[in-house]
Order: C-alpha cells, then structure tokens, then sequence
C-alpha cells in the first residue's frame, strides 16, 4: 500500500503497473479539497499523451495498481 498525504497530491508522479494504451506515466494537476478538508477532486494527466482523468485518490495507494514516482 502506497502511503499518500492528501495534501501533497498536487503535481506529484505516478507510474501504472499495467499501462493502456501507451499511458505508463502520470502526473496529478488537479486537487480539491471539500469544506471538511476532504479530497473532492483529483485529475491525473497522462506524460505522454496529455489525456487527462478524474480519479478517486485513494487508487492511488493501491501498490498493485499504482507506483509513486517515474519507474
């Protein structure tokens, strides 16, 4: 399990265990937090392909599935 601050989301670098399509490596440009400081949004963005994605965050902290920086 990936351990992730929320609030250090924004900008950070993911790479996809199984990547679709040519889309390995990707980048978080968009965070927002609800009233109770609760992530409500967050946008990923393929490097390569600059395809961007609503994804709920907690996804990320799958190790299966993603893992943090640029492998």
């Amino acid at each position: 399990m990936n351990r992730i601050n929320p609030k250090k989301l924004l900008n950070s670098k993911w790479t996809a265990v199984q990547p679709k399509n040519k889309q390995k490596h990707f980048l978080v440009i968009k965070v927002k937090f609800d009233e109770d400081g609760e992530v409500s949004l967050c946008l990923i963005e393929a490097v390569l392909t600059r395809k961007q994605s609503i994804i709920d965050w907690r996804e990320l902290t799958e190790h299966k599935v993603w893992l943090q920086g640029w492998n």
